[in-house]
């Protein structure tokens, strides 16, 4: 398991913050979570039960326990932010920094808001990736203290939103518009799974081109590709993966998405 450093730098001067949050793990140098080597900070407990989840670990706030395994720890805001700060060199070097990762921040958003203004006070680019499926005073709560807000949107059709994570996206949807009217100087990117039988039909991806058109404030689109690397974790939590079935999209599938979208929206990836 992860142990902190509880010695904090002297020559930093940060505000003490007190929260405490619950870490699923911290993955340090990522190069898929933002610019340059990016500290992710993956966050316990989530809202939504997405089918194709990756991390059904990180679904339950608090320490998860099986007979084998134990997923997650507790920190102190200064605690986390003591970590971050070993990693400024590669920060400063790749034009990188932490990102906010879960499960779903905004379940601990006072604690992300803690570290996260630790961070910008340092100068490190500060991002989050959230399904922004909480009520709009928690979302706003936390976007002052961010350069980047990755918004997974996960299918358009409220719907089959709800049959696939568990909830409608009404609010989900009106939280993204909220952020690309709130004037806020951050780079508001749609993150967007892409998942063969499920969201890549033409008729959604052209309702999907019609929302991100909408909104005035886009930075851009990033179109992922579904993967099952979590799928070995359902079985050891004693859970049911959901889509047995489903294909990882090949290569055309996703130029094809990309080539749908970009009818709509420019800087599709």
């Amino acid at each position: 398991m992860f142990k902190a450093d509880h010695t904090m730098p002297q020559d930093n001067q940060l505000v003490r913050q007190k929260s405490n949050g619950t870490i699923l793990r911290l993955e340090r140098s990522s190069i898929h979570d933002g610019e340059g080597l990016r500290t992710v900070i993956f966050l316990k407990g989530c809202p939504l039960r997405c089918a194709w989840c990756s991390t059904p670990e990180g679904w339950l706030p608090g320490i998860t326990e099986t007979d084998t395994v134990s997923y997650g720890y507790t920190m102190t805001a200064d605690e986390l932010l003591a970590e971050i700060v070993k990693d400024e060199i590669f920060f400063y070097h790749s034009g990188g920094g932490i990102t906010f990762s879960g499960g779903e921040p905004l379940c601990q958003a006072d604690f992300v808001t803690d570290v996260a203004a630790g961070t910008r006070k340092l100068g490190i680019s500060t991002a989050m990736e959230s399904s922004l499926c909480h009520p709009w005073p928690v979302v706003e709560k936390v976007l002052s203290h961010l350069d980047i807000l990755y918004a997974d949107l996960k299918h358009i059709d409220p719907e089959q939103h709800k049959f696939y994570t568990g909830q409608k996206n009404q609010e989900i949807l009106e939280n993204i518009h909220r952020v690309s009217n709130s004037g806020l100087p951050l780079q508001l990117i749609i993150r967007m799974v892409l998942i063969p039988g499920i969201n890549d039909d033409e008729a959604i991806l052209r309702r999907t081109g019609d929302f991100l058109q909408s909104l005035p404030n886009l930075t851009g689109v990033e179109l992922l590709p579904y993967h099952r690397l979590g799928v070995g974790t359902y079985a050891k939590l004693g859970l049911k993966y959901r889509l047995p079935e489903a294909k990882v999209p090949s290569r055309s599938e996703l130029q094809r998405g990309k080539a749908i979208l970009s009818q709509y929206v420019s800087n599709v990836k």
